[in-house]
């Protein structure tokens, strides 16, 4: 009977990763909500995400793509700035096939050094960081050694099209340590090594963190203007982070739709959106 039931388990999230729902949070109520973009043409940007790979879901007014373990969101404006060059460099998903994409039209620029990596680049020159399956230097491994269930995914191939997979945050030379631990301490994430980098893992995403040689700019108002984590029982969340010294830049706040959010901004500005009710969207 137990192997019956692992045997459903699998099947059911297999099926929930193909129709793009959010994974289940973590530990602490935390899992990857959604990526914030600024463009100015919002039907170009659309089109991208959706050739990508992206689903169209109706929230409101919002232009929404859902992707396993991800949503999009896009809103039209003018950003001073693309995201590279920010504190957060870009971030990634993993694809089946890199050929399979240059052949369906997408100009992907393959890294030299390291097989099954690329990138495509967004309307507005947006740089989105491609694994496939031939790709040497995704896997993870937990700092105390212990085998993660969630964290697994990372050692083995996909099972859709297009997930999600990392965001690459560069820090002052020197605080790649305390990042991984404000993460991970914040927001119950595991830490570890994804390959060479210092990284903290959470359900549906990966975050890594690399040296600069100096400060970078905030992420707000670039393309890429906050990241958002969906958090379970957000308002008792909030109160917890409030207690441990986190400042809110936006308190806990329930919109009219039932969505219910707050905002806050990394020590080396990244914004982050804490959302609940975005889950509804799969």
């Amino acid at each position: 009977m137990n192997n019956v039931l692992r045997l459903i388990t699998v099947l059911v999230l297999a099926y929930s990763a193909g129709a793009g729902q959010l994974s289940p949070p973590n530990a602490s109520g935390v899992t990857m909500g959604h990526l914030h973009y600024t463009v100015k043409d919002v039907e170009s940007n659309r089109k991208f995400w959706i050739a990508l790979g992206g689903k169209p879901v109706r929230f409101g007014s919002a232009v929404v793509l859902k992707f396993p373990d991800t949503l999009v969101f896009l809103t039209q404006g003018e950003a001073n700035a693309g995201t590279e060059g920010s504190v957060v460099n870009h971030v990634a998903f993993r694809v089946e096939s890199l050929a399979k994409l240059n052949a369906q039209g997408f100009k992907v620029e393959y890294n030299r050094d390291y097989p099954g990596v690329g990138s495509v680049f967004s309307p507005e020159g947006e740089r989105i960081e491609l694994f496939d399956a031939t790709a040497t230097n995704l896997t993870f491994t937990a700092d105390d050694g212990r085998d993660d269930p969630v964290a697994r995914r990372h050692n083995r191939n996909i099972s859709v099209p297009i997930i999600a997979h990392h965001i690459h945050l560069y820090v002052p030379q020197g605080d790649e340590q305390g990042a991984k631990a404000w993460y991970s301490e914040t927001f119950g994430g595991l830490p570890g090594k994804r390959w060479r980098y210092d990284a903290v893992d959470f359900p549906g995403i990966n975050f890594n963190f690399s040296s600069s040689p100096q400060a970078l700019a905030p992420i707000k108002g670039r393309r890429l203007d906050h990241i958002g984590l969906e958090v379970t029982n957000l308002e008792a969340f909030c109160k917890k982070l409030v207690a441990r010294g986190v400042k809110l830049d936006v308190p806990f706040t329930k919109q009219p739709s039932g969505l219910a959010t707050a905002f806050l901004t990394d020590p080396w500005g990244t914004y982050i959106e804490l959302t609940e009710g975005l889950s509804r969207l799969n």
